[in-house]
């Protein structure tokens, strides 16, 4: 069930942002707006990229997180907590995303919850996901696909 009533679902810009997401996932093409979640994020020059990450918001003004790999049974990753998420499915307004392992400039897992945090430097994708209803959510905020898999020039960053 849903945060909102069933006769609303048709006019959830979350959804809709999200439905575009996949889409422009699925078939990268021409880009338009930097930052909006309507545009084409994924320019085909940079012909590797393939998501688009973003943040959502729930209806109290919060940041919604997630953890992956809870309890580090999977590989020498570990726990960690992330804001960023890449959408993988949506039947209806229900998403599967899976969880973009916020990294600093070095690769270390930074659990991150303020995207402003001043270790955060890119993300990784992820094994791991989480289904959401996307009607419980208010705001939707798309992130360059450059924080995705970004390489770090470590002579340039570090003395």
């Amino acid at each position: 069930m849903g945060c909102k009533d069933k006769k609303d679902r048709d006019n959830n810009c979350v959804c809709d942002a999200v439905e575009q997401i996949l889409a422009e996932q699925e078939a990268v093409e021409e880009i338009t707006c930097p930052t909006s979640c309507f545009s084409n994020l994924l320019n085909p020059v940079a012909g590797t990229k393939d998501t688009i990450p973003f943040i959502l918001t729930d209806k109290k003004g919060g940041l919604f997180r997630a953890f992956g790999n809870v309890g580090g049974l999977t590989g020498d990753m570990t726990c960690f907590k992330t804001i960023f998420f890449r959408v993988e499915a949506l039947d209806d307004c229900c998403a599967t995303l899976s969880l973009l392992r916020p990294v600093d400039i070095d690769g270390n897992t930074e659990s991150v919850t303020d995207p402003c945090d001043e270790d955060f430097f890119g993300l990784e994708k992820s094994d791991f996901c989480v289904e959401v209803d996307l009607d419980c959510f208010c705001a939707i905020q798309c992130l360059s696909p450059d924080l995705v898999d970004r390489i770090a020039d470590r002579k340039h960053h570090h003395k």
